[in-house]
């Protein structure tokens, strides 16, 4: 399904019945990352899964793809869909939308799943290293930066164990487009620093991170655990930043588990 989103048209896939749950895919992927975390809930939850813009089949629109326009993105999905509140759950990039979007409209969730995510800023060399992926994508494509990142983003035991999924998630990264990589890369260069966000979310929050994640590692999990009042927080083992695509039966588990346990309109 598509909507309209200010300067895009935001592709979105909706399955399942029951309370709404909205999943938003880490960087370079597609909503197609949590396909197999979807069908372990659809029979209880409705779960709408869009492609941020710049992301698969959503377009990318003009300038940077900030968390602003992100968030905004987020409010017009389910406004469409006549959602009033929902559990919104976010993975890397996702999760800096949703602490964006507690900040705008705080009124419409229900609970927050913060997965491999961080709330602080980029700091000068992560910055660095975004504007270098900016000009290598201009002059060479987005290939070497894909392929410079799967050992960021899948864990040694994926790596090491299961082609298939070091293979999936290629072919998923491949999708995004030179346009879609700069845009995507300039919004999460402006980003705000969100640390001061995290003491003021008093919805019930789940943070998880995989056991090998070495971009936000299980210390950057327990930060964040320090400081939103009300947050649990799971490790999902033998995986790394994409978590729930390399260990989805785990990840849906625990995921579940906290949905269960939250009793919606309450």
């Amino acid at each position: 399904m598509q909507i309209r989103s200010d300067d895009i048209q935001l592709y979105y896939e909706a399955t399942g019945s029951g309370f709404p749950i909205v999943l938003l895919h880490p960087f370079t992927v597609h909503h197609g990352f949590w396909a197999d975390v979807s069908t372990r809930l659809a029979n209880r939850y409705r779960l709408l899964t869009p492609d941020l813009r710049g992301h698969g089949r959503s377009e990318v629109g003009d300038g940077p793809a900030t968390m602003a326009k992100h968030a905004a993105d987020l409010l017009r999905l389910i406004e469409a869909e006549q959602i009033p509140k929902a559990v919104f759950v976010g993975v890397s990039i996702g999760g800096y939308i949703l602490l964006e979007f507690w900040r705008r409209s705080r009124d419409r969730v229900t609970a927050l799943v913060l997965s491999n995510t961080k709330a602080e800023a980029d700091n000068d060399a992560a910055r660095a290293n975004r504007k270098k992926s900016i000009e290598q994508a201009r002059t060479h494509g987005t290939g070497p930066f894909i392929e410079e990142q799967i050992p960021n983003y899948l864990g040694a035991s994926t790596r090491r164990n299961r082609p298939d999924l070091v293979d999936k998630a290629r072919r998923m990264m491949q999708t995004i487009t030179v346009e879609g990589l700069i845009a995507v890369q300039e919004g999460m260069i402006q980003r705000p620093d969100s640390t001061s966000t995290l003491p003021t979310i008093n919805a019930r929050t789940l943070i998880t991170t995989g056991e090998e994640d070495t971009l936000t590692p299980r210390s950057i999990a327990e930060f964040m655990l320090q400081r939103i009042p009300s947050a649990t927080m799971a490790i999902t083992p033998n995986a790394g930043h994409y978590a729930a695509l390399e260990n989805a039966e785990e990840y849906a588990r625990t995921l579940r588990e906290f949905l269960d346990g939250l009793q919606p309109g309450a």
